[in-house]
C-alpha cells in the first residue's frame, strides 16, 4: 500500500509542473528587452528555409486586446496550426521600456491601426500587408473565421502566380 501511495504522489508531484509549464503566461508574451531587429532578421531566414512568411504581432504586454489575440489563436487547434504551417510568429514590443520605433518607421508606422497589429512579411523580410487586427474582433473576443480568412489569405500558398494564372 505504501508503494501505491507513493507511486501516486510521484505522479501527482510530475504532474502540476507539466500541467503548469501548457498554460499561457499572458503577462510576458513581449519582451521589451530584446533585440527585435536581430530577432525578425532571425525569423525571416528561418521563414525562408521553411518556405512560410513571417508573422509580426506588434503590442504589448500591458496590451488587454494583445493578450486575447495570442490565447485565441493558442487555445483553437486549426488557427494555432494554420499560424505554424505557414507564418514564423514574432511578438514585437510597443511599450514605454521600448517602443521600437525604428522598426516600426521601416514598417509604415503600423502603430497608427492601434494595438496589436499585425505585419506580414515575406521569406526576404518584405512586407506584405498590415492588418488592424479590429476588423478581426468580435464583441470581447476574436472571430474564428476572420482570424482563420486572415491567415489563409497572408499565407504564401496564397499569393503565388501560378493559383492564378488561368482565372
Amino acid at each position: 500500500m505504501k508503494k501505491y501511495v507513493w507511486t501516486l504522489l510521484l505522479s501527482i508531484a510530475f504532474a502540476i509542473p507539466a500541467t503548469q509549464a501548457q498554460t499561457h503566461d499572458l503577462e510576458h508574451i513581449y519582451n521589451p528587452a530584446a533585440d527585435a531587429k536581430t530577432d525578425i532578421a532571425a525569423a525571416v531566414k528561418k521563414a525562408a528555409a521553411e518556405n512560410k512568411h513571417v508573422l509580426l504581432q506588434v503590442g504589448g504586454n500591458w496590451c488587454i486586446w494583445c493578450k486575447r489575440l495570442y490565447k485565441f489563436i493558442e487555445d483553437d487547434a486549426e488557427l494555432k496550426a494554420a499560424m505554424n504551417n505557414n507564418y514564423e510568429v514574432y511578438h514585437l514590443n510597443y511599450s514605454k521600456e521600448n517602443k521600437n520605433l525604428p522598426i516600426l518607421k521601416e514598417l509604415g508606422f503600423p502603430q497608427r491601426f492601434g494595438f496589436p497589429v499585425l505585419v506580414v512579411l515575406d521569406a526576404k523580410g518584405n512586407r506584405l500587408h498590415t492588418q488592424n487586427t479590429g476588423l478581426l474582433e468580435s464583441a470581447d473576443t476574436y472571430d474564428k473565421k476572420k482570424v482563420s480568412e486572415f491567415l489563409k489569405q497572408w499565407s504564401p500558398g496564397a499569393l503565388l502566380p501560378s493559383h492564378y494564372v488561368n482565372e
